[in-house]
C-alpha cells in the first residue's frame, strides 16, 4: 500500500519538474538517474532528441577508480566525468534535470562534481 503511494508522489514530482526543464543543443538538459548501488548522469537536447554525453559510475574509465569509495563520492566523480565530456564537446551550460529525486545527498553530490569541474547551471 505504501509503495504505490510513494510511487505516486514520485511520479507526481517527476511531472512537475519536466514540465520546467527543457534542453536544447547549446545548453542540454542533465538528467539524472538513481539507483540503489549506481548513479547515471547524461546530457539531453531535447529538440533533436539526442544524448550529447553520458556517465555513470559503469563508465570504464571510472569503474577502477571507484573501489573502496563512498558513494556521495562516486556520484562527485561521475559529475566531473560528465561536465569534462561536455566540454570535450564544447559545451559549458547545462540544465539540470533532477527527475523525481530530491536534491539531497548523491544527487547534489554529482552537480557538485559538474560544477567543479566547470559546468555552469
Amino acid at each position: 500500500m505504501a509503495t504505490k503511494k510513494i510511487e505516486k508522489i514520485r511520479s507526481k514530482r517527476k511531472m512537475r519538474v519536466r514540465g520546467k526543464v527543457t534542453g536544447t543543443e547549446k545548453r542540454p538538459r542533465l538528467s539524472v538517474f538513481r539507483s540503489a548501488v549506481h548513479i547515471y548522469a547524461q546530457a539531453i537536447a531535447d529538440d533533436s532528441g539526442r544524448t550529447l554525453a553520458e556517465a555513470s559510475t559503469l563508465s570504464k574509465e571510472l569503474a577502477d577508480s571507484l573501489t573502496g569509495m563512498k558513494r556521495v563520492d562516486e556520484a562527485r566523480a561521475v559529475g566531473r566525468l560528465l561536465a569534462k565530456r561536455l566540454q570535450d564537446a564544447g559545451i559549458e551550460n547545462v540544465v539540470f534535470d533532477r527527475g523525481r529525486f530530491l536534491y539531497h545527498g548523491r544527487v547534489k553530490a554529482l552537480a557538485d562534481g559538474a560544477r567543479e569541474a566547470g559546468l555552469k547551471f
